[in-house]
């Protein structure tokens, strides 16, 4: 008799606690609010990214106690610049020897670029644009209009006559108020608004305009040879943009004479975008495309559920090194792949005559391999 009554007591127990797991799983408010989307069929390592093994056992650049080289240039003075997760802009010689920091913005720098003055221009998520000039750090714009702010700065590109264009990945979670970078950029991915935009500072009137919108998180940015045209990384749907640089105010989700996919069905999710030698324009796949995450992309109610288990949970794909470099017609030049994602997630590249710099969001080293 005690054994029955014990028996139902934590079969009640178990009950109870399988009917809380269900009401989180199912009822649990979370911010974002997903919708469908057609993903296209994963491509797979096939054609122009058929799996290789290029990008295996790269050289490194000690960085100390920072970590997450995001984006990497090479400045008008010669030194090699890299944004660090810790809000420091680390400078050094090219060989990674005579490291300093240049400035720490308190912030996140994820993408930037030099002026024709030689002032570092930065897209900084937790600020928005910054100018940093002799180690001083101010804001060159934190919103479109006054009810208007830019939530979430990503990558920026200086054009010859002076305009900056930036992306602004994401108009509804910004990584100051969602608990980083990380967390912001999952609730906009999995909601899928696409409400990621190209921004253009003018700084002969300190405005700010829309370029474009309608991006499911408007990453990496680069400007053509001529000026005429930006390069635009839309992560959540893996895909590479080609839009007219005169352009204000246009929605991709709408046909437009100004705006074109370049590169479509990627393997991975496209980060950084940086211009490289003879025509080249690299990119960086952060991680490879998932089979279950694209089969989600009519599920709505399920992405919801997953905004509900912990982030080690969601299928983002295993690690895997992938950098590659394409034309301005689209065609994809060069392709290097390290299957093992030794070097973890990697964000881009900057290609000099001697060295090819590879970015990454976690990294604890600069990576990189001769040319």
């Amino acid at each position: 008799m005690n054994c029955r009554i014990a028996f139902r007591r934590v079969a009640g127990v178990i009950a109870i606690v399988a009917m809380t797991v269900a009401a989180y799983l199912f009822l649990w408010p979370v911010p974002a609010e997903p919708r469908a989307w057609a993903a296209p069929t994963p491509p797979g390592y096939v054609g122009a990214h058929a799996q290789n093994t290029r990008l295996s056992g790269l050289r490194t650049i000690d960085i100390g106690d920072e970590f997450g080289p995001e984006h990497m240039s090479i400045g008008p003075d010669g030194k090699l610049y890299a944004a660090m997760t810790s809000g420091n802009l680390l400078r050094m010689d090219p060989d990674g020897t005579h490291q300093e920091v240049f400035a720490n913005t308190q912030g996140r720098v994820l993408g930037f670029d030099f002026d024709a003055d030689g002032r570092l221009i930065a897209a900084d998520a937790m600020r928005g644009l910054l100018v940093i000039e002799a180690g001083h750090v101010g804001v060159l714009s934190d919103r479109v209009a006054s009810n208007d702010p830019v939530r979430y700065a990503n990558s920026v590109v200086v054009a010859p006559d002076g305009i900056v264009y930036f992306t602004d990945a994401s108009t509804r979670f910004a990584p100051a108020e969602w608990g980083g970078t990380y967390e912001a950029s999952v609730l906009d991915i999995l909601e899928q608004a696409a409400s990621g935009r190209v921004l253009a500072f003018d700084p002969a009137t300190a405005s700010t305009q829309v370029v474009a919108r309608g991006f499911s998180f408007a990453n990496g940015i680069a400007l053509s040879a001529d000026g005429q045209s930006l390069f635009v990384s839309e992560t959540g749907r893996y895909r590479i943009w080609k839009i007219d640089s005169r352009a204000r105010d246009i929605d991709v989700q709408s046909p437009s004479a100004q705006a074109a996919v370049l590169l479509d069905n990627l393997p991975g999710y496209p980060d950084n975008l940086m211009r490289g030698r003879e025509g080249r324009i690299w990119v960086g796949l952060f991680r490879p495309r998932n089979p279950a995450a694209d089969g989600l992309s009519q599920k709505p109610f399920m992405r919801k559920v997953l905004l509900r288990l912990p982030r080690s949970l969601l299928p983002v794909g295993d690690p895997y090194g992938h950098v590659f470099a394409f034309d301005e017609a689209g065609r994809v030049t060069q392709d290097l792949q390290d299957p093992s994602g030794a070097y973890p997630e990697t964000t881009g590249a900057t290609e000099t005559a001697e060295r090819l710099y590879i970015h990454s969001l976690h990294a604890p080293k600069i990576g990189w391999a001769p040319r």
